[in-house]
């Protein structure tokens, strides 16, 4: 049930059709892991709490530096040497206290991944590396959890959904992580962001688009990223979506599936 503050509060949601007070008492129920409350996660933790995301939780173990204040518009100032974590929870209490918040400082790793991940509905990868991501993408199949993917360069930026512990309507299981990226690029072929800089506002177009798929993953209204890549140019301001279908090969829900747990993460 929704209280009348609540109701006052997310009055813009309940008179849109496809949320409704249905919609905001299913985001009220929901639990979403957010990994990095950094470029990415900043704005996607901000805007779920704005929704009334019931449960949200963060998993960083870094702290706030003054570099992070360019586009990590969770943290402020005052936070530089707070650990990230505490930070955010700080401005999502202020933002929503309906908001029940779960901070992990810590690292995600195989150890401690499943744990983690199985206490939430849905987790939101905002990850900075191919190494997490990768991680999140097995932790979210073998937990079966949906898992919103994005990843972020220096101008351009793409956005996925992976339910691949799901079947489709054909009777065929959702394609993965792995059947988009069988593998990660060599080490040191991409630049960090320290490396190559990046525009503060683009950070904060993904993690808001980010925080959108998820809102509709939770609430079921339109057309999701599941077996769709949505790539962003912000060179030209072009968006463009491409389909991806489940590699027969893939080696966690392929033909022969050959990853069965975590021990192969390091």
């Amino acid at each position: 049930m929704l209280t009348s503050e609540e109701l006052e509060r997310y009055a813009r949601h309940i008179v849109l059709h496809e949320v409704g007070g249905q919609g905001q008492a299913a985001l009220k129920a929901a639990k979403v892991l957010v990994i990095g409350a950094g470029g990415l996660g900043a704005p996607a933790l901000m805007y779920l709490a704005a929704a009334g995301v019931g449960t949200l939780g963060v998993i960083d173990d870094d702290v706030v530096t003054l570099s992070n204040l360019q586009r990590q518009i969770i943290h402020t100032t005052a936070d530089v040497g707070k650990a990230k974590t505490d930070s955010a929870a700080e401005s999502v209490a202020a933002l929503n206290p309906h908001v029940r918040f779960i901070t992990h400082e810590m690292r995600l790793q195989a150890a401690n991944a499943l744990e983690i991940v199985g206490g939430y509905d849905l987790v939101v990868d905002g990850s900075d590396n191919f190494t997490t991501r990768y991680l999140a993408s097995d932790a979210c199949f073998l937990a079966r959890k949906t898992l919103v993917a994005g990843a972020l360069g220096i101008f351009d930026a793409s956005l996925t959904t992976i339910r691949a512990h799901e079947k489709n309507a054909v009777g065929e299981f959702n394609p993965t992580y792995r059947c988009l990226f069988p593998e990660a690029p060599p080490p040191g072929t991409i630049p960090t962001c320290e490396e190559a800089g990046l525009v503060g506002a683009f950070a904060g177009v993904l993690g808001s688009m980010m925080a959108l798929e998820a809102i509709r993953e939770i609430v079921g209204f339109g057309e999701g990223l599941v077996g769709r890549l949505l790539m962003i140019d912000a060179r030209a301001m072009r968006f463009e979506t491409l389909r991806y279908a489940r590699d027969p090969a893939n080696p966690l829900n392929g033909d022969h599936p050959t990853i069965t747990d975590l021990s192969g993460h390091r």
